[in-house]
């Protein structure tokens, strides 16, 4: 169903602009594509996706306060003590040289990796074992979407705004505070130690399909078939 965030949107636009009830839809941003598909299926040239060594924790993003890395980063260290891992890290950003320090300082630089920016995170993305979100704020990231449209597990700060209507109030992925490595590092090991079923995740996001969302615009405009 609607989240509260977009079901608020929804209810402002009726207060707003005087519509009935059953005037206003709620249609979802069409992120799931072929091309999304497409690029997913491309092979990755990093040797961690084909020595068969320890499993890959994917961050994504700037590396900038707002995705807060540091706290991804404290939070792999808690995870490496329970388990063997990787973190990958894609993106650029003035916070590259201070992460590398802190992953040295925390004793996981050798299990660390941020080759910079990719034009096609889809393809590590459905590689990955974990995807991670670890972001102070967003708005409504659609990395969440695209990892679950891959099969991929995820798990994500319930920050503002998106990441608890995305994984529908943590039914598809843990939602953990803001900033809390020691809850992160234990939703990523939940996720590594019990992946759920990957149909389910596509399953769980059908509604940001491009079909669905061009349907529901028809729908929306007495269009469709």
């Amino acid at each position: 169903g609607s989240s509260r965030f977009l079901q608020g949107v929804a209810e402002d636009t009726i207060i707003l602009t005087g519509l009935p009830q059953d005037r206003v839809t709620v249609v979802r941003n069409p992120v799931i594509t072929p091309r999304l598909l497409r690029l997913a299926r491309e092979p990755v040239a990093h040797p961690w996706f084909t020595d068969q060594g320890p499993p890959i924790i994917l961050g994504a993003g700037r590396l900038t306060r707002q995705k807060d890395f540091p706290t991804l980063l404290r939070a792999f260290a808690a995870v490496r003590r329970e388990r063997p891992a990787r973190l990958m890290i894609l993106g650029a950003g003035k916070q590259q040289a201070a992460l590398q320090a802190q992953a040295t300082h925390l004793g996981i630089a050798d299990t660390l990796t941020l080759p910079g920016f990719t034009d096609n995170p889809y393809a590590y993305m459905a590689k990955a074992a974990v995807f991670a979100l670890s972001s102070l704020w967003e708005g409504s990231p659609n990395v969440l979407t695209e990892a679950l449209a891959l099969g991929t597990p995820v798990v994500a700060t319930d920050c503002p705004s998106g990441p608890r209507e995305i994984l529908q109030e943590g039914r598809f992925g843990p939602l953990v505070p803001v900033g809390d490595a020691a809850a992160l590092s234990q939703a990523i090991v939940q996720m590594l130690d019990n992946p759920p079923d990957p149909d389910v995740l596509r399953a769980a996001v059908h509604e940001y399909d491009l079909d669905y969302s061009v349907n529901g615009y028809l729908r929306a405009l007495n269009l469709a078939a």
